[in-house]
Formats: C-alpha cells, structure tokens, sequence
C-alpha cells in the first residue's frame, strides 16, 4: 500500500491471544493501522502500536548485516553445533513453524516451545488422561454451565466471555448470559469475579485436593467434611457445584495457569481432565485450556504432527524423544548443555531463570523477532521479520484447536518468520552435504 491511501480490512485476525479473533475490521491510513474494530483493549493495543519494524534487517554480532550473510552465518552456527535447541515459535505462523521443526531435524538438536513455561504440565496430562474437547463455537451455541479454574479471563482474554462462553446468544442458549450459569475458582477475587454467578474463593495449592473431592461427589461417594478445612470451601458449596455438573446440559471447564502451574501441576490438569471424563457418564461435559500466546496452539500441533510430541523433543539420536525437564529449553539452558541456538518470536532473556539466561548470552545464538527485545540485542545472528497477521499472512490455531486464516493489513520490506526459516533450512542441508 502507498503513501496517502486509505482502505479498510474486514474480517481481520488477531493474534495477541489465545482466542484468536478473527471477526477485527481495521482501518487503515498513510501506511498505518488507525482503528481496529471490534477488538479489546488488547486487541487495539496489538493493532495499532504495532507498525512496520525498522533499522537493519540483520545484525551479525551487532553490526548491520544483509540477510544472506545473517542466512549464512545462522546456517554456520547450527551445524557446528553439538547440542543445537529450537525455542519459541508461539507467535509465528504455522508455516514457518513446520520449517522450524524441519531445522530441528537437519541439525540433531531439541525443539521445544514456550508451552513448556506455561501449559506444558496439561499438555503432559492430556496424554496420560485425554481431552474430552469441544470447539468455542459449540460452548456459545451450546454451553449452559461454564467454569473458570485457575484462569482471570477478563484481563486476560477479554473477548472470551462476550464472544464465545458467557454472554453470546446461542442456538440452545438463546438467552445468552440469561440461560448460562458462570463459576470461578481462584485463590483471590479477580476482575473476573463479578461476571461469575458463583465464585468459590479456594485455599492456595489446594486444588489437586478440590479436584478430587468432586469427582467423589460425582460418583455419589462420601467426602468428609473436613474438606471445608482442606479447601477453604465448604462440603455444601463442593456439592452443589458437583450437582450442577451433573445436571447441566452441556458443561465445560476453561482451565488457566492458575491450575497447572501451581503444586500438584500436571496431577491438578489430570484431576481436572479425570473429572471432566468422569461427569460424561451423567451428561455432556468438556475442558480446555485458557492459552495464552496467539498461535501457541499451532505450535504444539505443528510439533505433535511431525514429531508425536507437543514441546520437549529432543532429535539429537535421529528419532523423536519427549521429556519434559530434560529436553526443554528453559532446563537444558540453566544446566548449560546446550551449545548454539535458534530462537523464534520469543523473549526467553526476560522471562527464563537467571542460569538459563546467563548461558544463552555465553553460547552463539540465532534470535528473529520484529521488536528489539533483549535476546534480539544479544543475538549473534539477529534478523528483523514482519510481524504475523500484521505484515504477513498464514494460519495459525485457535485455543481450541481450529485453524484460522490471516488477512495481513500492511506491507513489509521485511521478510516473513517463513521465509527466514526456510532458507536457513536449506542452506542447512547445503552445507551438510558439502561435508558429507
């Protein structure tokens, strides 16, 4: 688009979230987004202050670079490697994922993802119990009890309620929040309290506990009443909510980091998802994760689909391992065994522990990121990329696992994640034929 031009996007995708709206109208002026419709107050904020990146398009130990040297040096440091990681990927297309776990693969090295930081203990549940899983669309149409554990989706989500679980007018549902019964289980009283017609204020690290006190009640078991001195809650309170689940026509629990990542982590999802299973024998009932990061779900398919693993999988032997606390990157950082990596759309120099974040800066890395973040200023290799959903177009997963479509609303002199990726990957397998 050129200067001076005015146009509007309809139907644009949002990918600051896990929600992943695609229902956004932007406008659009003099090569920027000025109004984004439809969109919350996260939303707008991912729209509007997002314009094109600037500076160089590389920087190679902090010097401007063009992209091919950056490709070339990248390619260099990969396959001298020994103990090569791939990190990050959540907030990147589902196409430039695919070549990152291809890299992955080329050079014998652990890919992992920012899952492993937050619902890596549900995805390590989710194999051990199953999802009984829904899509968004069947909860608005559908749902008539909605449970929040452990999650705070009015600041963290704020569409989720208004557009997919609480208030939308469904098929079965034509009400909307009329015919809705809402629940939240938190250990404080969130902004998200006052949209709940039952808030249940549980004890901290108790809900492995709770969890498991409901599932008795579900089975028509006795639970002591001391669980009022466990939980914080009363026996009555846990067995109306346990006859409400039972009762219910189509009941669903949206579960947050608040669960997996407290004590108990990936025991509490399994209790979470046991219970889920356990009320199918009474009447229509699903769970799903609250996620946080735009395409973070993609991220855990695209790897599931090419290696049978979500996060954690380390390819060094030539076939697929999964163990999470070995093979993730936040674990094999702060050991200091990894030896080179490639970091994609993430930040793990502001957010990873102190050894970790120290033993990245000591070790040559690849970072490519559209924001000038602290890994991207320490990077060997730094590459400048468009920013997805924005600048480029792709797909990527909805937290319920529905692939949506990007409609991208301004040009970029900048490459995609994608294309980044698909060249380093082949020059890759260039070099390691050369050497062969």
């Amino acid at each position: 688009m050129s200067e001076g031009l005015f146009s509007i996007v309809e139907d644009a995708t949002c990918t600051f979230c896990g929600c992943v709206c695609d229902d956004i109208t932007l406008k659009v002026e003099n090569g920027h987004i000025r109004e984004a419709k439809n969109a919350c107050v996260l939303g707008k904020a991912w729209f509007l202050h997002h314009d094109t990146p600037s500076g160089p398009v590389a920087r190679i130990e902090g010097r401007p670079a063009s992209l091919d040297e950056a490709i070339e040096r990248a390619a260099r440091i990969l396959v001298n490697a020994r103990y090569p990681v791939v990190y990050g990927l959540s907030d990147t297309t589902c196409e430039a994922q695919r070549y990152a776990v291809a890299i992955a693969d080329y050079i014998g090295g652990c890919i992992d993802t920012t899952t492993s930081v937050c619902h890596g203990p549900s995805g390590m549940a989710f194999q051990g119990i199953g999802e009984v899983t829904c899509s968004l669309g069947e909860v608005k149409n559908r749902a008539d009890l909605v449970i929040f554990w452990g999650s705070n989706p009015a600041e963290s989500h704020p569409r989720h309620m208004t557009r997919y679980s609480t208030m939308p007018k469904g098929e079965f549902v034509p009400r909307g929040r009329k015919d809705r019964t809402v629940v939240l289980v938190d250990v404080r009283r969130s902004k998200s309290a006052p949209a709940a017609d039952i808030f249940l204020q549980i004890r901290p690290r108790k809900d492995f506990e709770a969890l498991w006190a409901l599932r008795a009640l579900v089975r028509g078991r006795s639970v002591s009443p001391a669980i009022a001195e466990e939980t914080g809650i009363s026996l009555e309170q846990w067995s109306d909510l346990a006859t409400r689940m039972k009762s219910c026509r189509f009941g669903v629990l949206f579960f947050g980091m608040g669960l997996s990542m407290t004590r108990g982590k990936h025991l509490n999802v399994e209790a979470a998802l046991a219970l889920a299973r356990d009320l199918n024998e009474y009447t229509k009932f699903y769970i799903k994760p609250m996620r946080g990061h735009g395409n973070v779900t993609g991220a855990d398919n695209v790897v599931s689909w090419q290696t049978g693993y979500p996060f954690g999988v380390s390819l060094h032997r030539g076939y697929p391992r999964f163990n999470p606390g070995e093979f993730t990157t936040a674990d094999t950082l702060a050991r200091g065994e990894a030896d080179a990596a490639l970091i994609v759309a993430s930040d793990p120099l502001a957010n990873f522990c102190q050894p970790a974040r120290e033993h990245l800066a000591r070790i040559p890395y690849i970072a490519l990121d559209p924001k000038d973040t602290p890994t991207m200023r320490q990077a060997t290799v730094a590459i400048t990329t468009a920013v997805y959903g924005i600048h480029v177009g792709g797909t990527v997963y909805r937290m319920d696992d529905v692939p949506i479509p990007l409609r991208p609303a301004l040009p970029c002199s900048y490459p995609s994640d994608e294309e980044v990726l698909r060249r380093l990957g082949h020059r890759i397998l260039q070099i390691q034929k050369s050497h062969s």
